[in-house]
């Protein structure tokens, strides 16, 4: 009696061997340093095809020496500006650098809107640069969902530092920390951004605090109102720090996150002003960067890797052809409020596990 053919389930999809292959020739090639196969790649982890999928198994393992550096801040706060002037500031020493530029994208055709990119033509010919607009599609964190898996393969192509610049649309730009090596919160001087940064968190992972447009009038006052906000913010964690010891015990305490304390600058982008000293500070956060905080980050931006995997594999097995019906089912009566949702998702997860039995 004949073999049955192997099934793939839809949770795993198999590569092809025209995708593995197609997968292998772009590898090879943007690690050689083409240009347009590096961007073909992007492209496919944006879609999250079946290429991406075998390109990342190949590139994952070479990534893991950059620098990743999340640029967030509220809108009008000068990121993309602020961008450039890094990047004229990298290349002037010789460092190469490639930047993930989050656009707003439209709800319709989920296309970004590519302002970034526009923005930044004038390193376009430069080897030593690559600039990539993705389109959000929806995301709430300011962070589109593949960005992840763009900056390692942006690692694994060499570069040394990827700038990951958000949205900025508001309170869940904290996201972008999870993604980070060095998260850069921007304000702009004397539009009330530095209330706004309380309220979104943002001043609680940031590494460091840009004041940007530093020669308008008030930057240097926002700047220190910036400073006494965090010593204040410091010294309530550390009542809070002294409580937690009395109550629970040193040893206890000590596996707590110690608050943040960065470093206020002030930057003027469209000059260049002190943009020399914010990559100082970049690359000081990064060599004086704490080991267990470190390990922490990288454990998070695992973490978070996987689960958005995990979640894309289960979504694709309810809704294969052999569950799809099962699946429609219990979100109708979710729909009909026959079944809460609890209930709904430990059913959707019974069926899952009772198709591995």
């Amino acid at each position: 009696m004949g073999e049955t053919p192997t099934r793939t389930r839809a949770s795993e999809p198999a590569t092809g061997r025209a995708e593995a292959d197609r997968a292998a020739s772009l590898t090879e090639a943007a690690l050689g340093g083409d240009r347009r196969s590096l961007a073909r790649l992007l492209t496919a982890v944006e879609n999250r095809s079946a290429v991406a999928e075998a390109a990342l198994r190949r590139l994952y393992p070479m990534a893991g020496s950059a620098h990743l550096v999340g640029i967030t801040g509220p809108p009008g706060a000068g990121k993309s500006t602020l961008v450039s002037a890094l990047i004229a500031e990298l290349r002037r020493v010789g460092r190469s650098v490639a930047v993930i530029a989050v656009d707003p994208s439209s709800p319709i055709t989920g296309g970004a809107l590519l302002g970034d990119r526009v923005r930044m033509q004038a390193y376009a010919g430069d080897d030593g640069v690559f600039i990539r607009s993705m389109a959000a599609r929806g995301h709430a964190g300011g962070l589109a969902s593949s960005t992840g898996a763009a900056a390692a393969v942006l690692d694994a192509a060499g570069f040394e530092m990827v700038f990951v610049e958000t949205v900025g649309t508001g309170q869940s730009e904290v996201e972008v920390a999870a993604a980070a090596d060095t998260t850069v919160v921007l304000e702009a001087p004397e539009m009330g951004d530095e209330v706004q940064a309380i309220k979104a968190g943002l001043l609680e992972v940031a590494d460091l605090v840009v004041v940007n447009k530093g020669d308008k009038p008030g930057a240097q006052r926002t700047a220190s109102q910036l400073r006494a906000m965090l010593v204040a913010t410091g010294t309530r964690s550390s009542r809070g720090k002294a409580e937690a010891e009395a109550q629970a015990g040193a040893d206890a305490e000590a596996d707590r996150p110690r608050p943040k304390r960065p470093e206020v600058l002030v930057t003027t982008a469209a000059t260049g002003a002190g943009v020399p000293e914010l990559l100082a500070a970049i690359d000081r956060h990064r060599a004086t960067g704490h080991v267990a905080i470190a390990e922490t980050a990288r454990l998070a931006r695992a973490e978070a890797q996987v689960w958005a995997i995990l979640a894309d594999r289960l979504r694709a097995r309810l809704h294969a052809p052999a569950t799809t019906a099962a699946t429609t089912a219990i979100l109708r009566d979710v729909a009909d409020h026959r079944l809460d949702p609890y209930a709904a998702a430990d059913a959707l997860l019974a069926s899952i596990v009772g198709s591995d039995g």
